[in-house]
């Protein structure tokens, strides 16, 4: 492979692919983003273009997609209307698969566990719409569904530490829901040993760790890894549905809403019928080997901040 288009090339899973990608295939990559600008993260990679573009444009997805050898699409959205979902999960992966089959490109979409055509949430069911948009254009294609990713910089695990850090009690909505925490890292691997190897077309595979957790669980070892472990109260439907109602109306990207809340009742876990990451040639991480040195506040430096203040404050 000589180049490789990474739409969604800047959020959290991005980052570490393109990271993977320069050190793994020797190809160039090429990343679009509406404000390149902002998005220095990428920018500083060897072999790697990182161009101002609007993915959600026809013509300008299938110039990008005219040059490349392969496309991942990690395009998504976790809130939003429907006409948001449709737009991103649905009419971009159409858009796309169409794009692929055209050039003969080999395409990886990420998606996510627990989609399905009758699925409880918008999420969840624009996403198998996105699936199934993909499969139906025969294009040269790959699915991994992961569940929670989790990482350096990822928005659940530390949030939960966030959260505790301020607040003396968490009030806690979905707190019995299941997930099978996976590494972003082994994400990126496995998306890697696909487009390397040249395996898994037509494949479904679920990106998952070694061990299923309840959300209050996540939550507690987050609170613990980040030296503020809280008390919990798990909150019942009703006043679940109350509380992601209130965030909702609250300004910017909301913490939880009640899509989110129809998602939960889906277990984001592995079914048992599908191949996981070891087919791609990965083993996967568990939690406790990795997300305590990103939460622990004791990492790096921060450990000797904080006895400069000890000693200070006597």
């Amino acid at each position: 492979m000589k180049r490789i288009l990474v739409l969604g090339g800047t959020g959290f899973v991005g980052r570490s692919l393109c990271e993977r990608l320069v050190e793994r295939t020797g190809a160039r990559i090429l990343v679009p983003s509406r404000r390149p600008a902002r998005d220095q993260t990428v920018r500083t990679l060897p072999a790697l273009d990182l161009v101002q573009a609007d993915v959600h444009d026809d013509a300008t997805l299938a110039g990008l997609v005219s040059g490349a050898d392969a496309v991942v699409n990690l395009v998504a959205i976790l809130h939003g209307s429907a006409r948001a979902f449709e737009q991103v999960h649905v009419a971009l992966p159409r858009r796309l698969a169409a794009a692929c089959r055209d050039s003969g490109c080999r395409l990886v979409h990420v998606s996510a566990l627990g989609v399905g055509r009758d699925a409880p949430s918008q999420y969840l069911r624009s996403k198998w719409a996105g699936e199934e948009a993909l499969r139906t254009a025969g294009a040269p294609l790959t699915i991994l569904r992961p569940s929670l990713v989790f990482g350096a910089g990822d928005r659940a695990l530390n949030l939960f530490a966030k959260l505790q850090a301020y607040a003396p009690i968490v009030p806690l909505a979905g707190s019995a829901s299941r997930y099978q925490p996976v590494w972003v890292e082994d994400v990126a691997s496995a998306i890697v040993h696909a487009l390397v190897q040249r395996i898994g077309l037509g494949q479904v595979y679920e990106a998952v760790g070694p061990r299923v957790y309840t959300l209050g669980e996540l939550v507690r070892l987050a609170g613990r890894w980040s030296g503020h472990e809280r008390p919990q109260i798990a909150l019942p439907g009703f006043a679940a549905w109350l509380q992601a109602l209130v965030m909702e109306a609250l300004p910017g990207e909301p913490l939880l809403s009640r899509d989110n809340l129809a998602s939960m009742r889906v277990p984001s876990i592995a079914s048992g019928t599908l191949p996981d990451l070891r087919a791609l040639g990965v083993g996967a991480a568990a939690l406790e080997a990795v997300a305590p040195g990103y939460l622990s506040p004791y990492r790096d430096c921060a450990r000797l901040e904080r006895w400069r203040g000890a000693v200070a404050g006597r």
